[in-house]
């Protein structure tokens, strides 16, 4: 067995010491180059008052190798086994994966850790534990962890609630644990898009950063960890309840995988490894993203064929490519107090069955996409009436209802064999090319049997959609959770998009799509011009705001066009017009934002592949505290090439404000990739709430 093994991809290196029988991170970061060191020779010092040799970073942290930290394996028998000590037994390299087999007799467990280095420098970490004694093993955690060097000194990740997710929140890394905690029964809308660390002031295209997902639909933990020693540690796991993994002799858990991301420029580099994985993957949309129009904020739950037809009509005349029927359309659903469960057509409201809606809107050359809620159940329903055992629980009695629901025990086998064969039969009735897949509730009290169920809930879950996905490929499936609720790598892997929040107000949704991209690409995140007035904030915006908003993302509307006034009408067509030109660099280029000294702006990004062409968007927030804007930076251009910047669409007189524009608003301007990067342009004085969009094309 060699003593090291240093992987290299994408501009990132991890180097793994495998001398004796505790395999040790060296390093996680930057690459190392030709000239690797010796691991040996960076072996720290032993002070006093502490352990006879010195302590490392161990693949598998442990008490039993004095690490004084969160232990990667915790649990135990009845109390005892409860300090593994792992010992290497073997390291097997194949190209830039290495994964190391460890084991503890005493303790009867053996250990798996895998870490795969992508070309694009996103560095995937997996890991299974093995039941070998001969008595059950109860499994109370297993994380997977990473060392972060001592230049981070802060932290990053992102919080938020209901139709306000993503939202960033900054700390100093000092000494102890910093953890965030997810139990809500799936990703959550407070979920971390990542736990992040990095130098001082580390922004969107600066400084050195370690970041790291974890791509699981359940409860999670994400951490960072400084001990008294300086060492710092990065680290996810699942997050289990008492008694949940039970091992019998011979049974194996896997964890969830976690993905980790190093880049030397800021917060934008982070981002483009997880993009550049995501749009590698066999199953990545390749077809362009069609133009959706959803109803829900158009009729709620006030179905009818004549009104659904001539929002389809009015939608196609837009432009409209992708017609999607919400909430309303099943047994007895006429709010949201019953039917979940019942997944029939309602024959009172849909007398001939959905086909006459479906034939409309095919006919009108869109194409026709349903709303489900597989996982939940309502009590008012006659699935539970027949099957009250199938709602997922503590034993005994019912948990406390969210929008007066439960959620389908789909670890009971009968329970996961009924959905799955009445969403196919809907797939196999009618042609329906895209499901929007809702998830509206969180559960703290998952069972099964009186067991804790949450692990079992969530690869059920996965289990639900790859089947469904297995017998109907060309149907794409939206992770819709009550808004952005489930947004992680571990449904993405099962799912053509994301619904990113509930809200479609357009100033909520500058900060909630930005950090959502940070690791999810624009053509996965879906982005809706919702109605004039916020359903969910009762703020109001202009046409041109809510569209420049919804272009950078999975572009779509959630409104009764019906309704629009002449001007909305335009706006709407200008942009669906703009979006369909764009759309393949919106949707294969390069994210980038920029960093601003001035809070109140924000500007966001998109750079073709070849940089031959780009579309920004800048946005004022809010008022500014200085009279006229700083000059705003461009990033992500070739520094060689000279490039013409316009205005995609005209600036309208109401958003701006001042005496007078900068000129080059009204004529455009030409200048270099280095140029509109170091110096920028001046923007003009605007008001709050407003976006002008900026066309840049390369000069041949």
């Amino acid at each position: 067995m060699v003593d090291q093994h240093y992987l290299e991809a994408g501009g990132v290196g991890l180097l793994v010491d495998v001398r004796g029988d505790d395999p040790v991170i060296v390093h996680w970061g930057a690459p190392l180059g030709d000239a690797v060191p010796d691991a040996a020779l960076l072996t720290g010092a032993v002070p006093h008052s502490n352990f006879d040799e010195p302590v490392r970073l161990s693949v598998l942290p442990q008490a039993s190798r004095g690490w004084r930290g969160r232990a990667a394996v915790r649990g135990g028998r009845s109390g005892a086994a409860f300090s593994p000590r792992f010992v290497l037994t073997d390291a097997a390299r194949e190209g830039s994966a290495l994964t190391l087999r460890l084991a503890d007799p005493q303790v009867g467990l053996e250990a798996e850790v895998r870490f795969a280095l992508d070309p694009s420098g996103l560095l995937l970490l997996d890991g299974t534990l093995v039941n070998t004694g001969a008595d059950e093993y109860g499994l109370d955690r297993f994380d997977l962890v990473l060392p972060v060097p001592q230049q981070a000194v802060e932290s990053l990740d992102t919080t938020g609630r209901w139709a306000r997710e993503k939202h960033p929140q900054r700390r100093r890394i000092d000494q102890g644990t910093w953890v965030r905690s997810g139990r809500h029964g799936r990703t959550g809308h407070d979920a971390t898009a990542v736990i992040a660390a990095g130098g001082a002031g580390f922004g969107w295209r600066s400084g050195e950063v370690w970041a790291l997902h974890l791509g699981w639909s359940g409860n999670h933990e994400s951490f960072l960890d400084r001990l008294p020693s300086g060492q710092t540690t990065i680290g996810a796991g699942e997050l289990l309840e008492p008694s949940e993994i039970r091992l019998a002799p011979g049974e194996s858990y896997r964890t969830p995988t976690a993905y980790a991301a190093y880049a030397v420029d800021g917060l934008d580099g982070v981002s483009a490894r997880f993009h550049t994985w995501l749009r590698a993957r066999p199953q990545h949309p390749s077809s362009p993203r069609p133009v959706v129009l959803n109803t829900w904020e158009a009729v709620y739950f006030a179905h009818d064929l004549g009104t659904l037809s001539a929002l389809a009509d009015t939608a196609a005349e837009l432009g409209v490519e992708r017609f999607v029927l919400d909430d309303g359309w099943f047994g007895h659903r006429r709010n949201d107090r019953a039917g979940l469960g019942d997944w029939w057509v309602d024959p009172a409201v849909w007398p001939d069955g959905l086909g006459p809606l479906i034939d409309h809107v095919r006919g009108l050359g869109m194409q026709f996409g349903l709303w489900v809620e597989p996982e939940m159940v309502n009590e008012d329903s006659d699935v539970i009436r027949e099957h009250p055992d199938w709602i997922a629980g503590p034993a005994g009695r019912t948990s406390i209802d969210w929008r007066f629901q439960q959620v389908l025990d789909l670890a009971n086998p009968d329970a996961f064999s009924y959905i799955l064969g009445r969403i196919d039969a809907l797939l196999d009735e009618y042609p329906i090319a895209y499901l929007k897949w809702d998830q509206n509730r969180d559960q703290l009290e998952l069972g099964h049997e009186g067991r804790a169920s949450a692990h079992a809930q969530t690869l059920a879950a996965y289990r639900l959609f790859d089947e469904l996905k297995a017998r109907h490929p060309r149907v794409e499936i939206e992770s819709c959770s009550s808004g952005g609720a489930r947004v992680d790598l571990g449904v993405l892997q099962r799912t053509d998009r994301v619904w990113t929040s509930d809200t479609n107000d357009a100033l909520e949704r500058q900060t909630i799509q930005r950090w959502t991209q940070l690791v999810v690409p624009p053509e996965l995140v879906g982005a809706h011009v919702g109605p004039t007035t916020s359903h969910s904030t009762r703020r109001t915006h202009d046409i041109d705001f809510r569209t420049a908003t919804a272009l950078f993302g999975h572009f779509g509307i959630e409104w009764d066009v019906t309704t629009a006034t002449d001007q909305e009408r335009e706006g709407l067509r200008r942009a669906i017009a703009l979006y369909k030109e764009w759309r393949e660099v919106l949707h294969t280029g390069a994210v980038v934002r920029a960093d601003s000294a001035d809070p109140s702006v924000q500007l966001t990004g998109v750079v073709a592949q070849d940089r031959g062409r780009a579309l920004y968007s800048f946005v004022q927030l809010t008022t500014s505290a200085f009279e006229q804007p700083l000059p705003v930076a461009l990033p992500g251009l070739d520094p060689a090439r000279s490039y013409r910047v316009t205005p995609a669409v005209p600036v309208p007189a109401h958003a701006m404000l001042g005496r007078a524009a900068p000129p080059w608003l009204a004529s455009g301007v030409e200048l270099s990739g280095t140029a509109l990067a170091v110096l920028g342009l001046p923007m003009p004085v605007m008001n709050p709430e407003h976006a002008v969009l900026l066309r840049v094309e390369a000069i041949a």
